[in-house]
């Protein structure tokens, strides 16, 4: 045990300056101020705010902070008053209570030592991590938990593949279509060159009027284009923009949230160093002098917590609105593209059921087309059997027998 005399030791305040000050604090309905007390005799000459608990009229006053050493309660001292001994003051006094306090006016920079950045780095190899591997590394997981926001980065990643997907097969698709367009207009350029140049009005009709359908096919097709090309812009957008920034958020939030498990890491093994000097019976030097290191420790804890509820908080915020977002989109971009596939196969269903003009007669003796060459073997074909009908009537003047052909062209 620690004697009155140990208190005669100078406060070690590691540089870290006081401001004195006085706060009145309405008591809630279960008559509490909500704070928790640490230090006091017999071992340390402070008393002070180990946590200061949400939604209680400390924390919704906003004066007192971890770490803030308590100095009076309704202007009784508390000089060498054990932490019960102080608790029950407060507890005595009714409605109000005034809390006499020095301010630590603490530079969390002060308190993110190297300890704490290593604490950090361990934190961040261990989160994923599984029980087993951990312990066989010799890493403690007992503060860690699996955060469901590590799991919905995962699905952002999935979310993400997904969306590249559809943009690929978008892209692939809009190039087969406008490939198409373009071999439906390559056949309405022919057949209306055929519909011109054909001297027979029905057949003349029959190719022009089919060579319309295809031009019409064409124009369907570039609208569809027209139509699906947007797809691309808002899946590009949801993609390359909104996805990474939500990403970038979980990454800062994953980091708040290992620095916020590095301080409560640093103050259990602060605790343990405490309880095993107790329970050996030697001072120690830092608790002995005050305990700013601890005071200090508690301050960046309180303040890394904040920062990572006010992180996840937006996180949280942020992911259901992109789910929200994702949602919506998908059902909009499908319905959009689905739509427009209807629309596309149903006007080219009703231009050629309109366009029915087959069969088409052509009758090839007055035909102006050039079948390959084909004409020409066609006048050919004609003038030789000019000539054998020439030597036929020849051979029958002169009395000639044998076989006589009568050939007709249809």
């Amino acid at each position: 045990m620690f004697t009155d005399m140990d208190y005669d030791l100078e406060e070690d305040k590691l540089g870290i300056p006081t401001v004195p000050g006085t706060v009145t604090l309405k008591k809630d309905g279960q008559n509490l101020i909500g704070i928790s007390i640490g230090g006091g005799a017999q071992h340390c000459p402070c008393l002070y705010i180990v946590q200061v608990f949400d939604n209680t009229p400390a924390a919704l006053e906003g004066t007192l902070a971890a770490g803030d050493e308590i100095t009076g309660v309704n202007g009784k001292l508390v000089k060498g008053k054990t932490k019960v001994e102080v608790a029950k003051m407060i507890q005595a006094v009714q409605v109000e209570a005034v809390i006499h306090y020095n301010k630590l006016q603490a530079d969390p920079k002060q308190g993110k030592s190297l300890d704490i950045v290593l604490k950090k780095v361990k934190h961040r190899l261990v989160e994923n991590m599984s029980s087993g591997t951990a312990d066989a590394l010799g890493l403690s997981r007992a503060i860690l938990c699996n955060d469901g926001l590590v799991k919905r980065l995962e699905e952002l990643e999935k979310t993400a593949e997904l969306y590249k997907g559809l943009m690929e097969h978008t892209k692939r698709l809009l190039r087969a279509f406008f490939e198409l367009s373009q071999t439906h207009r390559a056949f309405g350029d022919v057949f209306s060159v055929i519909g011109v140049r054909e001297p027979q009005a029905a057949a003349s009709e029959a190719f022009v009027k089919f060579a319309d359908a295809h031009r019409n096919i064409e124009k369907f097709g570039i609208q569809l284009l027209k139509t699906i090309k947007p797809m691309l812009h808002d899946l590009n957008t949801y993609l390359h923009k909104a996805i990474p920034d939500t990403k970038l958020t979980i990454r800062k939030y994953l980091d708040v949230k290992f620095e916020y498990l590095s301080y409560c890491l640093k103050v259990k093994e602060m605790d343990d160093e405490e309880y095993t000097s107790i329970a050996m019976g030697e001072p120690m030097y830092r608790v002995c002098t005050g305990n700013y290191e601890y005071r200090l420790v508690l301050r960046c804890r309180q303040e890394a917590r904040a920062r990572f509820a006010k992180m996840r908080k937006d996180v949280l915020e942020k992911i259901e609105l992109l789910d929200q977002k994702h949602v919506q989109d998908i059902v909009f971009q499908l319905q959009r593209f689905v739509s427009g596939m209807s629309r596309y196969y149903d006007e080219c269903y009703a231009v050629l059921k309109e366009a029915d003009v087959f069969p088409i007669e052509v009758d090839l003796s007055r035909t102006m087309i050039n079948y390959g060459g084909q004409s020409q073997a066609y006048d050919d074909q004609e003038d030789e059997e000019e000539e054998e009908e020439e030597e036929e009537a020849k051979d029958k003047e002169e009395g000639g027998g044998g076989l006589h052909w009568n050939i007709t062209l249809e």
